[in-house]
């Protein structure tokens, strides 16, 4: 255990307030991915309706979000397993399909929590050369044998922001051995519209090794509640929940998740302004004749072609917080999450001030 790398989260406003002594009403957090506009006001109102049950525990069962699921994904509520976040059903399903002596694999430049969670229950984490900074899926699935057991893949990936189409999601699919779970990553599919990513819910029917775990942390902006959940086979559902801590999604987290899911015209809003801000910090990045990876997430990886550490101390300086990622793999770049008109304004003038010292 003590080879492994703890998780670094985004480095909260109040923390660099106190470090460089800053007013913490003038920082700008666009570190964590988090969603600019706030909560929805149906999940406030939820949350304060529930505010008066806070003595009694919550529904270990989830039974009414898990009815809402459901019903809206056209599944049933058998296949619906709830996380304290997503990084909780990650961590499930290493604790139920890992063990010394068997393997997981998943891709370079991929979210941290998957080598962690690996790494946590003694089995061998099997990290695959990237191809344009995004899976190789042809790669991951070569590198799967007799004791491999799941496969981590993120659609689109965190932090490069990369995707892959449906027809190369269905040919990995139909690669991956009956014995391994495949883990399909969606914590950033609501920020899709249309075609822009495969559904991977759509593939749940054909293939029952398949599990798809999705988030309200983001998009849906809840993070602070944490509240993930899974759809799977139902048999691989009774294996997590089997697993799975009671209580482990608080009432006040539940009752914001019904709230929002059914908050149509918020996350129509969220991916308006995520829109808006992809499109404004991608004009900026070219003025600045910086290069980028195209992003499908409320995230964007720029490339500074040398050291990114010291241009993020002096964002820092001025109270700007991005995320340095070169415990990924890539110590050029800085992942950079979508906010405001305002706050990604602030972010560009910032970095040009920097960039010109």
């Amino acid at each position: 255990m003590q080879k492994l790398s703890p998780y670094v989260p985004g480095k909260p406003v109040d923390e660099l307030a106190r470090e460089l002594k800053l007013d913490p009403a003038g920082i700008v957090k666009l570190a964590s991915n988090e969603n600019p506009l706030g909560p929805s006001p149906k999940a406030l109102a939820a949350i304060q309706a529930e505010l008066s049950e806070l003595t009694r525990y919550p529904d270990g069962n989830g039974f009414v979000l898990k009815q809402r699921l459901a019903q809206r994904y056209s599944v049933g509520v058998h296949q619906v397993t709830l996380g304290n976040g997503s990084n909780d059903i990650l961590e499930l399903v290493a604790r139920a399909y890992l063990a010394p002596g068997l393997n997981a694999v998943f891709s370079e430049h991929a979210f941290a929590v998957y080598p962690i969670a690996t790494q946590a229950v003694g089995a061998e984490g099997r990290a695959v050369a990237a191809k344009n900074w995004g899976h190789d899926l042809d790669a991951m699935a070569d590198a799967i044998d007799e004791n491999t057991r799941v496969v981590f893949v993120a659609n689109p990936n965190n932090p490069t922001g990369t995707w892959f189409d449906a027809a190369a999601l269905g040919t990995f699919l139909a690669r991956v051995p009956a014995h391994v779970l495949v883990v399909l990553d969606e914590a950033y599919i609501e920020y899709a519209e249309g075609q822009e990513l495969p559904d991977g819910l759509a593939y749940l029917a054909d293939y029952p090794n398949l599990l798809v775990s999705r988030t309200f942390s983001k998009a849906y902006g809840l993070a602070a509640l944490r509240v993930g959940y899974a759809i799977s086979s139902p048999v691989i559902a009774d294996v997590l929940n089997r697993v799975r801590q009671p209580f482990n999604v608080n009432s006040l987290a539940l009752a914001a998740a019904c709230a929002a899911l059914d908050d149509v015209d918020y996350l129509a809003a969220s991916r308006r302004v995520n829109d808006a801000g992809m499109a404004q910090l991608e004009r900026g990045f070219r003025q600045l004749g910086l290069e980028w990876i195209p992003s499908r997430g409320n995230f964007i990886a720029v490339d500074f072609a040398r050291d990114a550490a010291p241009i993020n101390q002096a964002l820092l300086r001025e109270g700007v917080i991005v995320r340095p990622v070169a415990g990924y793999g890539m110590p050029t770049f800085l992942r950079v999450s979508i906010g405001t008109e305002r706050e990604n304004a602030r972010f560009l003038d910032v970095l040009t001030q920097v960039l010109q010292q």
